[in-house]
């Protein structure tokens, strides 16, 4: 079996550089987001979703069609923001991180409307939960309509699993990957981070991958999420 065979159902986007990013319901609304515009309901988007999970993937794709920049933290002041011309499109991404000047940001969300600006936002986390300073500033990121990336369903943790064995050079039995699927925590991290670990166990031990192998490294990586404070289901 190959990356094609798994991935009949699950549709393409365009690969940027060395990625292919693979369509599922978890991301369906953040692809059509981005598909839907200069069409936007709104001049600006929330996009929402935890790391690894095609956010950034996303974005390039949209500033590919759309020319949009995006500047570093430290140019978005309030001047460089009245200074933009209709039309402009931007990028500001992690906003949870809290790099940018909130002042700027409230700004740019009040002036998007008035200057016809696109601005799409990307976050971890839904607004509510980030500890910002100005309250003016939660009340307009509230107001917005979050796209949220979900959590990657079986189909999708397979192919993306598939297609990081097959970087490896590895062909896997479909077996294996059913249970990886069905164990690892719901998100491309863990699964990139347990192919990586199945393939070091492999290599250390001479083995073949079989489930056998998978449920071990999967046992070990429990212990050691433990000891973090991680949640990484038992196998």
């Amino acid at each position: 079996m190959n990356v094609a065979q798994l991935s009949l159902d699950l549709p393409h986007r365009a690969a940027l550089g060395a990625e292919d990013f693979l369509v599922s319901d978890c991301n369906l609304a953040a692809v059509r987001l981005i598909d839907a515009w200069p069409e936007w309901q709104g001049n600006v988007q929330l996009l929402i979703g935890p790391a690894a999970s095609g956010k950034t993937h996303l974005v390039r794709v949209w500033q590919a069609r759309s020319a949009a920049n995006a500047p570093r933290p430290h140019l978005l002041g309030i001047a460089a923001i009245e200074a933009m011309g209709e039309g402009t499109a931007l990028v500001v991404e992690d906003i949870d991180r809290r790099l940018h000047d909130e002042k700027a940001l409230f700004h740019l969300i009040n002036l998007a409307r008035e200057k016809g600006l696109f601005v799409l936002l990307t976050s971890r986390e839904v607004p509510s939960r980030v500890d910002w300073k100005l309250p003016d500033l939660l009340s307009r990121l509230n107001a917005l309509p979050p796209v949220q990336i979900g959590a990657p369903d079986d189909a999708l943790l397979k192919a993306v699993m598939l297609k990081h064995f097959a970087d490896r050079q590895l062909d896997v039995d479909p077996k294996v990957l059913d249970y990886l699927a069905l164990h690892v925590d719901r998100s491309l991290d863990a699964a990139s981070r347990a192919v990586e670990a199945v393939d070091r166990a492999a290599l250390g031990s001479g083995r073949k991958i079989s489930r056998q192998l998978a449920a071990e490294v999967l046992a070990v990586m429990a212990q050691e999420g433990a000891s973090e404070g991680q949640n990484w289901p038992s196998p």
